[in-house]
């Protein structure tokens, strides 16, 4: 992305980076998200998850398709522990990633420097399997953040020591609060359908055709265009207008 589709996501993590502190007025993820022709539309969470955590994305999945633009429905995987991109729908997925310090990865595939043509999220069970993070509210907030990330949505706030926003897209130590972080609150479903107001001419959503991939370290994430004490942001260039975004959740 050493042209336009470079220029532009690095603008919007730079821009990310100016308020990374306090409460986001707005958080669209760099203008990212499914092109559609019509509202709302319902997009494939495949399911490549063990039995700890499926009640977890169907906790996600609801509460997500709480959103007036969009909803989603959970489908049978096809990336198994892989968890290789599949276009037109997010694979969801988890696995003993190893001591790499990411508790959870979100990536989404984009054409045409905004839409959004896959997403996945990798949930790391070598940090959940310990007793920091093997709780109920843990895999709750980090599923439903890294899930939100898919439809192209940014932290509301990336300061873990600030006071919980009652959202799960808001980094915190405290999961549970007061208030609690485990789910989207309204600026949530507010920004969604800003996000989502205009109609595309074209469809990325439910399509078939190839898709760029990346792997789970960081050699393979590409170019870091945004930083912050528990949260990270690379971009990966595939050529022709293709290009890999990816969200990282990093480990206390």
């Amino acid at each position: 992305m050493r042209t336009k589709l470079l220029a532009a996501a690095t603008a919007a993590a730079l821009a990310t980076l100016t308020f990374a502190t306090t409460a986001q007025a707005n958080h669209s993820w760099g203008g990212y998200h499914w092109a559609r022709t019509s509202n709302p539309f319902t997009l494939k969470l495949g399911d490549n998850l063990s039995s700890t955590w499926k009640s977890y994305l169907s906790t996600a999945s609801s509460d997500w398709s709480t959103s007036s633009v969009l909803d989603t429905t959970i489908v049978t995987g096809q990336s198994n522990n892989s968890c290789r991109a599949t276009t037109g729908r997010v694979e969801v997925c988890n696995r003993t990633y190893g001591n790499n310090g990411w508790l959870g990865l979100a990536s989404i595939s984009v054409t045409g420097s905004t839409h959004i043509s896959s997403g996945t999220v990798k949930l790391n069970d070598t940090y959940f399997n310990t007793a920091t993070y093997n709780t109920p509210s843990w895999r709750t907030m980090v599923t439903c953040q890294e899930v939100g990330h898919t439809f192209g949505l940014d932290h509301q706030d990336t300061t873990q020591t600030n006071p919980n926003l009652g959202t799960c897209m808001d980094y915190t130590n405290t999961p549970d609060g007061p208030p609690s972080n485990l789910h989207p609150n309204t600026h949530d479903y507010d920004e969604l359908a800003t996000i989502y107001a205009h109609l595309d001419s074209t469809s990325t959503v439910d399509q078939s055709a190839a898709v760029p991939q990346v792997g789970n370290d960081k050699a393979s994430w590409g170019k870091r265009v945004a930083h912050s004490a528990h949260g990270d942001t690379y971009v990966r260039n595939f050529g022709g207008g293709k290009s890999v975004i990816t969200f990282v959740i990093w480990a206390s």
